[in-house]
């Protein structure tokens, strides 16, 4: 019979006891280590996984990606201390929030099963956040044509041309991605060519509803052809004058039912409205739809006022003036602004914008005129360009519209031949200014943020680019499609229906065609340097045909009419 537990364990030696303890503590202790350590091991691979796996969803093994520490991102952007207005920073925040939601958004997809986040969203979000920090590098220009300048904190090492604040996550060392190996060994301009290029195939839907408002004597012709040429192309509705006029009712304020079929109802829907007219946003509004987008152009005052005195030369305001100088120095005893076109004369872009241009350089309110019409064309307009960065805001108004670059190559229309131009005497310049004082403070604010819509939307790198680009492209087109590849007077110009209006003291230039291109070529070609004039009568004989039919009906009879009186005036001194 065994011996209970007890008794067995006291009947034996102490140190045989302490022996079978140790034996039992030490395995158990062993043990304890053994699953201590898996259970260590487990979780980090565990934790190893789930990190992977993160990191797998944000740089999209096998397609590799950039993340951004946006934390620091937007520390860097509260500290923004210097620029020439409150918008350049409202700018950059607006940027980067619309930036970050697109962002999000795509992580919010891929998180419920509708795949990898977007390349060209991503690729766009680290090319434009690099361009935003990037922009305090700018040099500073001459004033008053000068580009803007936002000054950002300074930041650290580079990686990838992109600010310190950029972390790429997921790139230790030996485990740098595919894709990002690839960027590092690849230039600077090309990766931004390829970001853009990118972004504008997979993102950009190019816009077909727009209003351009075409100022006056600031290359506005020109954009006015692209304008055409593009909806013609496509289909596009014009919002023509009523009754085939030249311009919607310059200079009274704009309204609906100068455009046709507004008032007959006969067009529903118009894409395009680009001609002269006093801006009235809320008239404009009642034809357009609301997802239209506004853009204009502005010159630089002083280049504008000599151009207007050379081509308006008959205004009342002008008329009795020998020379600019002369006008400048009389100005007040020339100029009266009841009289017939002398809005011309004073102020002229911000009379197109819809304000009140007589205003004097001494006036007391003339700062807060400015601000309220700064303010309006802000809210009002998403894009205004500078007619003397020509190819520079082709490229801006390309992005913007999400259009090619074919569809922004032009050749200079309603331009003066270099005869007719007059250098003017730094004196004069001030002079200009001081009238158009309006004018002057309107163009250095919107001279100031056109720089800063090239630093967000293009950059500075890829704006040279294209720029080359684009005038590669019109340099072959000019030799395919003009005789002697460049401008003629007006008197050299062979197809009469291709002569442009001549006005004033002024002389303005056409072109000639080639002889020896295709039928096809010569059509595109023929587009190209149809005069505005001559232009908008075609494109209005195709939109509305029998009233097309009608007018020129009635045009031969008036005609006809004024004919026969001559002839009858005639045959009356005859018989005298």
């Amino acid at each position: 019979m065994l011996s209970p537990p007890t008794t067995w364990i006291r009947d034996r030696p102490l140190s045989s006891l302490t022996s079978c303890m140790r034996r039992g503590l030490c395995g158990r202790c062993h043990s304890l280590w053994i699953l201590l350590i898996l259970l260590v091991v487990c979780i980090a691979i565990q934790t190893f996984v789930i990190r992977q796996a993160r990191n797998d969803r944000l740089t999209g093994l096998p397609y590799q990606r950039f993340t951004v520490s946006k934390q620091h991102l937007y520390s860097t952007l509260q500290n923004v201390s210097e620029g020439p207005s409150s918008e350049s920073s409202l700018t950059v925040k607006a940027t980067v929030q619309s930036l970050q939601r697109e962002r999000t958004t795509d992580l919010h997809h891929q998180n419920e099963g509708y795949g990898e986040p977007s390349d060209s969203n991503l690729l766009r979000y680290v090319d434009e956040t690099a361009n935003l920090a990037s922009s305090s590098q700018m040099e500073t220009r001459k004033a008053g044509k000068s580009p803007g300048k936002l000054l950002l904190p300074k930041y650290g090492k580079l990686i990838l041309g992109l600010p310190g604040s950029l972390v790429l996550h997921g790139t230790r060392k030996g485990l740098i991605p595919g894709t990002v190996k690839r960027f590092i060994n690849t230039p600077s301009s090309f990766l931004k060519s390829r970001i853009n290029t990118v972004h504008t195939e997979e993102t950009c839907h190019p816009k077909s509803h727009i209003v351009f408002l075409k100022t006056h004597k600031t290359a506005s012709s020109t954009i006015l052809n692209i304008l055409y040429r593009y909806g013609e192309s496509r289909n596009l509705t014009f919002a023509l004058p009523l009754n085939k006029h030249s311009q919607l009712f310059y200079p009274f304020f704009f309204a609906s039912h100068f455009v046709e079929g507004v008032s007959s109802r006969s067009v529903r829907d118009f894409h395009i409205m680009c001609n002269h007219m006093r801006f009235r946003k809320s008239e404009v509004a009642k034809v357009m739809p609301e997802d239209t987008f506004y853009f204009s152009i502005l010159r630089h005052p002083v280049d504008m006022m000599e151009s207007i005195f050379i081509y308006y030369k008959s205004i009342p305001a002008f008329r009795e003036a020998h020379s600019l100088d002369d006008f400048l120095d009389n100005s007040w005893k020339n100029y009266k602004s009841s009289l017939t076109n002398n809005h011309y004369a004073h102020n002229i872009l911000a009379f197109d914008f819809g304000f009140d241009n007589n205003v004097a350089a001494d006036a007391e309110d003339l700062e807060n005129r400015a601000n309220i019409a700064i303010a309006a064309i802000q809210r009002d307009f998403h894009l205004i360009l500078i007619s003397e960065y020509f190819d520079e805001s082709m490229i801006l108004l390309k992005h913007a519209l999400c259009w090619s670059l074919e569809d922004v190559v032009s050749f200079k229309l309603n331009s003066r031949s270099e005869q007719t131009r007059h250098m003017l005497l730094p004196n004069t310049a001030e002079k200009i200014k001081r009238w158009n004082a309006l004018d002057w403070r309107i163009y250095l604010h919107f001279n100031t943020t056109f720089w800063h819509k090239v630093d967000s939307l293009v950059g500075q790198e890829q704006m040279k680019m294209e720029v080359f680009h684009l005038r590669e492209l019109q340099a072959k087109l000019a030799n395919t499609c003009l005789k002697d590849g460049r401008a003629v007077d007006p008197s050299k110009i062979k197809d009469s229906e291709l002569k442009p209006l001549q006005y004033g003291a002024a002389v303005i230039q056409g072109y000639n065609l080639n002889t020896h291109i295709d039928r096809e070529t010569k059509a595109k070609c023929q587009r190209l340097i149809t005069p505005e004039l001559q232009y908008t009568d075609h494109l209005y004989s195709q939109q509305f045909p029998k009233l097309d039919k009608k007018h020129r009906k009635a045009t031969r009879n008036v005609v006809s009419q004024h004919q026969s009186s001559g002839r009858a005036g005639v045959m009356g001194l005859k018989g005298v």
